[in-house]
């Protein structure tokens, strides 16, 4: 059975400048059965009520600015796939979470830049799950659980965001060894209590955690890691790491 992932995906940069997060996402991507489909809840696709992507052939949104032209022309033509968008609201409704169809939606780039990394020919069909960010922890753990089964089918469930994400703090000049205390804190502290299953210290993280507020001012990149948790099995570290200072680059495994 595939596990879920948590992906801390970086900058956009990370398609073309992969560091030492491309790598391991490789190396995380050989290491387990091939999926069958992919399904992402990105920080990237928020909403307000809970959203499936049924696009059969979502295109590649740039969705970003002030980057290098050759980033605007990565592409990645994954196909979509209905059926599965249609499964994954039945799930959700049968968990008495009210869900509909978007299928318009393209992929965002908390999903193809990890993908472009780890399934680089872009032949698994990948479907999205919306990120109703104002529900908070609690309803990504419920969201996770209710599409855990789809692990059994062959499906592999990812949240993409970060462990911290401060982009007002950041030192585009730092090296991979510069890392500031309050953020190497706050993702210990996470580590700590994703270790000691305590679900709800990780729930109340934003008045319990050490610099939380400034780790993530808001909370949408910290989010898809409550997906990833409630649709896994036992936690595990893939890879740690920061750049720019403090922007954590952290991966986890739930399974």
């Amino acid at each position: 059975m595939l596990p879920s992932l948590f992906i801390s995906h970086g900058s956009p940069m990370l398609a073309l400048q992969p560091g030492a997060s491309g790598p391991a996402l490789k190396r995380l991507a050989a290491e387990m059965p091939r999926p069958k489909a992919i399904v992402v809840v990105s920080a990237h696709w928020e909403s307000q009520e809970l959203l499936v992507s049924g696009n059969p052939a979502p295109e590649t949104w740039h969705d970003f600015g002030g980057f290098p032209q050759e980033l605007f022309a990565v592409q990645y033509p994954a196909p979509g796939q209905p059926q599965l968008a249609a499964q994954i609201v039945e799930l959700l409704t049968a968990d008495g979470l009210s869900a509909r169809i978007d299928n318009q939606r393209p992929f965002d780039h908390g999903t193809w830049v990890p993908l472009s990394l780890m399934y680089p020919d872009a032949d698994i069909p990948v479907v999205q799950v919306s990120l109703p960010s104002r529900m908070g922890p609690a309803l990504q753990t419920r969201v996770g659980r209710a599409l855990a089964s789809l692990r059994e089918q062959g499906v592999l469930l990812i949240g993409s965001g970060s462990i911290t994400h401060n982009l007002g703090e950041l030192d585009w000049r730092a090296g991979p060894e510069s890392i500031e205390p309050w953020a190497r804190d706050f993702r210990d502290w996470i580590v700590d209590k994703l270790t000691a299953l305590d679900e709800a210290a990780l729930h109340d993280y934003r008045r319990q955690a050490p610099h939380a507020v400034r780790s993530h001012p808001s909370d949408e990149h910290l989010l898809p890691l409550y997906f990833a948790r409630g649709a896994g099995g036992p936690f595990s570290v893939a890879h740690q790491g920061f750049t720019m200072g403090a922007l954590g680059m952290d991966i986890y495994r739930f399974g």
